[in-house]
């Protein structure tokens, strides 16, 4: 393995392609991590690979965006050709894919909003990235995601380093304009965004190849199985939001890459009442990704005000900061679960807030909610969901309410056993009027 490139010391390789090899190197001027992307020695410099590989230092040197991947400096020397890049804390969406086949609907549309706002600013700039899949959209452990790999990229102002009616990409996130070899516009792009978003959704590709098709045929001919056939729930907006991209007829899909971000922004409005950032992060601890430590030392960075209510070895409570953003809510105190009972709702106890006891005595309740609710404990506000972690509360009888400002509330009795694990689900429904809906907003 090379030991140094450039000013750079190389500390191991994190990936390897058909055409490159990724190093972990640190860059010594500045003392920071990069990450470098080296064309393999056996491709020739003067080849065809060799001319994309330097084409795709130059697209994204030209990109100079958040949710795309930066690249720092381009170098030859000899033989060879190294892309210096950022180097991304994280985790691709292929493998996060791996340990949780099927997202969120909530963290699914973040990503897609995030994608999304990168292909915007590439495709005004005239870019068409042609390989949109989850093997090259990174996650960081800061919430942010990040477009990589340009190495198929298209400018309009440039002609195409392949044969008229060759199609370039991954073959199960191709468009059909792209599979036929037709000329692409960015249209194209949101054709394989719609893939990938099917995918998070379900957990498997819209388009797999059997005994009578190939998926180049399907991604052609045949409809996607709908996710309601498949027993899979997706919030109906969103749904329409997935099929718009996935129109067979280029003309039928968004008409800007910013009109799906306007539709996913809307879709996230009343259902992400934080930073998105901060709703991956969670996430990402949630399915053990990060570890609480790491998790506890990320949002205390971007939570305007956060509350520690305990510690424990695996989790955290984070306060919801009001509307704007930044806010979770976490509870640290070591698993909860619970058991739902049936009954007119009474309202608590007067002047008694949730007893909370010690992990060995206290029963274990974990809540969620479709969208999102402030979860209030016998008349004490909680946590805000989604959140990963559970309320450790005293056996008994305990009244739990969900109030989202655009629904009405929703409320449940539960009746905690020591020890013993339930969850209780609220689906908030019933949209409350403009009136209501005002009085609500804190």
């Amino acid at each position: 393995m090379v030991e140094r490139i450039g000013t750079c010391r190389v500390l191991g390789e994190i990936g390897s392609g058909g055409m490159a090899v990724v190093y972990e190197a640190i860059q010594e001027p500045l003392n920071r991590r990069v990450a470098i992307k080296a064309l393999k020695p056996s491709i020739a410099i003067d080849s065809q690979f060799a001319e994309r590989f330097e084409r795709e230092a130059h697209f994204m040197a030209s990109l100079q965006h958040e949710n795309i991947l930066h690249v720092i400096d381009f170098l030859k020397d000899g033989r060879s050709m190294f892309i210096i890049m950022e180097y991304v804390d994280g985790i691709d969406l292929y493998d996060l894919l791996e340990r949780s086949p099927r997202l969120p609907a909530d963290v699914a549309a973040i990503v897609t909003l995030q994608l999304a706002r990168g292909l915007d600013y590439a495709h005004f700039r005239g870019i068409i990235h042609r390989d949109i899949k989850p093997a090259n959209i990174m996650v960081s452990m800061q919430g942010d995601v990040k477009l990589m790999d340009f190495g198929i990229a298209r400018h309009e102002r440039f002609g195409d380093l392949t044969e008229t009616g060759t199609g370039l990409g991954t073959p199960s996130y191709m468009s059909p304009e792209q599979i036929l070899g037709d000329k692409l516009d960015f249209r194209s792009d949101l054709f394989s965004v719609g893939i990938v978003l099917y995918q998070m959704l379900t957990g498997r590709k819209p388009f797999v190849e059997d005994e009578t098709r190939t998926v180049m045929q399907k991604i052609r001919l045949d409809r996607y199985e709908s996710p309601k056939k498949m027993g899979v729930e997706v919030p109906r907006k969103l749904e329409r939001i997935m099929a718009r991209c996935l129109q067979k007829m280029p003309a039928n899909r968004y008409p800007t890459t910013q009109a799906l971000i306007d539709d996913l922004t809307e879709f996230l409005a009343p259902r992400v009442p934080m930073s998105h950032n901060a709703r991956l992060v969670m996430f990402l601890h949630e399915i053990g990704v990060m570890t609480g430590e790491q998790t506890d030392e990320v949002l205390s960075a971007v939570a305007p005000r956060v509350l520690r209510r305990g510690q424990r070895e695996s989790g955290f409570l984070w306060n919801v900061a009001k509307w704007q953003a930044a806010a979770l809510a976490m509870l640290l105190l070591s698993g909860l679960t619970v058991q739902a009972a049936t009954g007119h709702w009474s309202g608590p106890p007067a002047g008694e807030a949730p007893a909370v006891l010690d992990v060995d005595e206290a029963g274990r309740l974990t809540v969620s909610a479709d969208p999102w609710a402030h979860v209030h404990v016998d008349g004490v506000h909680v946590l805000t969901t989604p959140a990963a972690n559970a309320i450790s509360l005293a056996p008994g009888r305990h009244y739990v309410k969900y109030v989202n400002p655009y629904f009405a509330p929703v409320e449940h009795i539960v009746t905690i056993e020591a020890g013993e694990e339930l969850h209780d689900r609220a689906t908030l429904t019933q949209p409350l009027s403009v009136v209501e809906t005002a009085e609500a907003a804190p």
